[in-house]
Formats: C-alpha cells, sequence, structure tokens
C-alpha cells in the first residue's frame, strides 16, 4: 500500500507495533480498518492514496484514541461502530454480541437449504417461516431474509440492548425481520407458530464460564455480554433448552441448524437424535475444518 502523507503512514505504523506488543492477532488489518473508519472509508482494508492536506486536523487526536482503546482489548468492532457479516454491515456495540466469521457458514447453509425446501413444499400454506433463536445483532435472521423469498422471518433474544440493535439493523438494510424479546428455552415460545416453522436457526450462547481472570480467553470476548457468550458449566445450558423449542417449532420436513463449540460436536448431535423426532442429523464444518454445527430435518409422518 503506497501512503501520500508521511504522518499518516506513520501513525498507522505505530498502530502496528504497539497493536503487535498488545498481542492482538491481526495488528496490520486494525490499524488500518481504524484509519479507514476514520477517514469515512467506504473500503476499509483498501484506504485510497491521501496527501497531507486532505487529512482532517482531528484525525491525529481521534486516531490515538481509537488506538489506546484497541490496545486494551476493546473489540474493533466496538471502535469503529460496527461489524462485517457476509453482505451485511451490522452495527453493535456494548450489550450486543459480536457476530463471528464462522456463523456465516450456517448462514449459507440456510440459504441453500431453504431454497430446496421451498421447491419441494412449493404451494404448501406457512411454508415459508424461519426463526433465528439468539439473534443478536440481527446477523443470521437479516442475511437470511436478504437471501431468500420467505413469507416470515423472525429474530428472538433475550436482551432488549440486543433487540433494539436487531430492529435498527433490520431498517438500516430494508429487512422486514420481525425481532421480539424472548427467551430461546422457553417452552411456550412463540406458541402461536407451533408446527408451522421451515426452519429454526441458532447461534446460541455455547461457552463453559470461565472468569476473565482464569485467561483461558481472549479478553475482547469479555466484551460480548455474558448470557450470549457463556451457558452454564459446560456451555450445553442453552442447546439443551432450544432443541425442544424448535422441535415444536418446525414443521414435518422443516430444518434445524445450531451453532455450537468445536468441543461439543458429539454431544449436541446426541441431544437433537435424543429428542426423538429428527432425522438426518448431522455435523457441518466451520471454514477451518473443524465440526461447529449439527443439522437436522423434522421427522415427516
Amino acid at each position: 500500500m503506497r501512503w501520500n502523507s508521511p504522518e499518516l503512514a506513520s501513525l498507522i505504523d505505530d498502530a502496528r507495533r504497539r497493536f503487535t506488543h498488545a498481542g492482538i492477532a491481526s495488528p496490520d488489518v486494525d490499524a488500518t480498518v481504524i484509519a479507514a473508519a476514520l477517514l469515512g472509508e467506504s473500503s476499509r482494508l483498501a484506504l485510497r492514496f491521501y496527501s497531507p492536506d486532505q487529512i482532517p486536523a482531528s484525525f491525529a487526536v481521534a486516531y490515538e484514541a481509537a488506538v489506546k482503546r484497541r490496545e486494551k482489548r476493546e473489540p474493533l468492532q466496538h471502535i469503529v461502530g460496527s461489524a462485517p457479516f457476509g453482505i451485511l454491515d451490522l452495527r453493535v456495540g456494548p450489550g450486543v454480541f459480536i457476530p463471528r466469521p464462522e456463523t456465516e457458514v450456517l448462514a449459507e447453509w440456510a440459504v441453500t437449504e431453504f431454497e430446496k425446501l421451498s421447491e419441494e413444499y412449493e404451494g404448501q400454506p406457512d411454508e415459508s417461516i424461519i426463526v433465528d433463536l439468539g439473534t443478536g445483532s440481527g446477523a443470521l435472521a437479516i442475511y437470511i431474509d436478504q437471501r431468500v423469498q420467505a413469507d416470515e422471518v423472525i429474530g428472538v433474544d433475550l436482551s432488549p440492548v440486543a433487540v433494539e440493535a436487531a430492529m435498527d439493523n433490520a431498517h438500516e438494510h430494508g429487512s422486514a425481520v420481525r425481532i421480539i424479546e424472548g427467551d430461546m428455552t422457553d417452552p411456550d415460545l412463540l406458541s402461536e407458530y407451533s408446527g408451522r416453522v421451515a426452519m429454526v436457526v441458532s447461534n446460541p450462547p455455547y461457552v463453559p464460564f470461565a472468569p476473565q481472570e482464569a485467561g483461558l480467553l481472549d479478553p475482547e470476548v469479555y466484551h460480548d455480554p455474558e448470557t450470549a457468550v457463556f451457558s452454564g458449566e459446560d456451555g450445553m445450558d442453552a442447546i439443551r433448552g432450544l432443541i425442544p423449542v424448535a422441535a415444536r417449532l418446525l414443521m414435518p420436513g422443516g430444518l434445524l441448524g445450531i451453532e455450537h463449540d468445536d468441543s461439543t460436536a458429539a454431544v449436541t448431535r446426541e441431544l437433537v437424535e435424543k429428542q426423538g423426532c429428527f432425522e438426518h442429523v448431522r455435523n457441518l464444518k466451520d471454514l477451518t475444518g473443524r465440526d461447529r454445527f449439527v443439522t437436522a430435518s423434522k421427522v415427516q409422518p
């Protein structure tokens, strides 16, 4: 990358060194993305050619403040105010779970499989309802809604802060997703939709609880809301609770996709199988080749 402004180049190089010293995994990317966000660039990884007189006088002070925040391991997405998710750029902030790239695999699975399902059940009523349990920023729900022709897409989250953020993101992206506040493990959740839903997807909390002082997780993780990350001592509380909810909601032949920790692939699959109403229960790998999702379809009579 060429820099016309020595000051800009120097600031970004200094940030890279500081981020490396702080243990940040992607110092080059983070230093550039922060600069691009402050300069109003639409492409945050490819800054255009700047001359010195094009750099705002306030840039250096604002950049230093942002770099200090990142040095303290505040998530990059909180600093720039948004997170990429496939075709989307979603607003995030404190109290809202930051969508991760691995979840894009589940989103693409949902799009592909829903299109197949729609062809199979063409003409039947209520065939195109999709529910996203634990929607957070609205990532899965909005992504799927943008890619398929569904009658209704519903995102559910327990957090009022997340619900508001998901509504804002849906509005910004022109999505008609319905966002509601609710508990994904509530046996009565969306009771009016029982047996009518074509697909349930979920990126639930699935990390075994680990106190920050234990040092087992990256510091950035602890900036996400605890209820969106941690799920009991073994990380399985939410998954145990949502499987029967999904089983009740899904119509015969309806599809289920659940993200889980890479260490709980076997137990998640076993829980789905033990529910007794699912078939074609399979593991799905993430982009690194690790089992990260379980998919299944509800048994047809």
